[in-house]
């Protein structure tokens, strides 16, 4: 049963890792930066603190937060234990990759780091911001941001989708467990 799903994550990723061209190339590895995504963020710390006031810094602590177990876990719980290599790095796979810029990143690629990071910030976001334009663009975002993994070449879907599934849980979590303490805060 895992060798199937394995040659099936093996051949979707060759499917979506095959379709590629200079142009996209350029865009994907743009979209893949940590960097560029700034101005989106002080957007969306703006837009927090606008809605939410002082309120907004409890929930810019739970971002700081969420990002750390974020990122923390999907190296040391699940990258250093299941230590599935990446695509990039199998070599039956040598010379079927297309790798954008030569870049390959870490041995290892279960979980995806970046999907489980933008998809804890963008599910955790949509926790507070309540709004459906929210909710479809910034999950669009995490998707995209995601996808672009798969496009350079250094994660399987699998990758990805236990990324973002950690990411979520993550973000479920946390809520949770600030929603409870301000309730208690609130009761004393």
């Amino acid at each position: 049963m895992l060798e199937t799903l394995n040659n099936w994550d093996t051949q979707l990723f060759l499917f979506f890792n095959g379709m590629h061209s200079p142009f996209w190339d350029s865009v994907m590895w743009w979209v893949s930066g940590k960097l560029n995504w700034i101005p989106l963020y002080i957007l969306i710390l703006g837009y927090l603190g606008f809605t939410f006031r002082w309120k907004a810094l409890w929930i810019l602590l739970g971002v700081t937060v969420l990002i750390t177990m974020s990122d923390q876990s999907s190296v040391h719980l699940f990258k250093e234990v299941f230590e599935r290599l990446r695509p990039c790095h199998q070599s039956h796979l040598a010379g079927i990759v297309h790798l954008v810029n030569d870049h390959c990143g870490g041995q290892y690629g279960f979980v995806s780091s970046h999907a489980s990071n933008h998809f804890a910030i963008a599910f955790f976001t949509t926790l507070w911001i309540r709004k459906r334009w929210y909710w479809i663009a910034i999950l669009a975002w995490a998707g995209l941001v995601s996808y672009s993994r798969i496009y350079l070449g250094v994660h399987f879907p699998g990758d990805i989708l236990g990324g973002a599934i950690l990411g979520i849980l993550l973000a479920w979590g946390l809520y949770q467990i600030m929603i409870h303490i301000r309730a208690l805060k609130l009761n004393e």
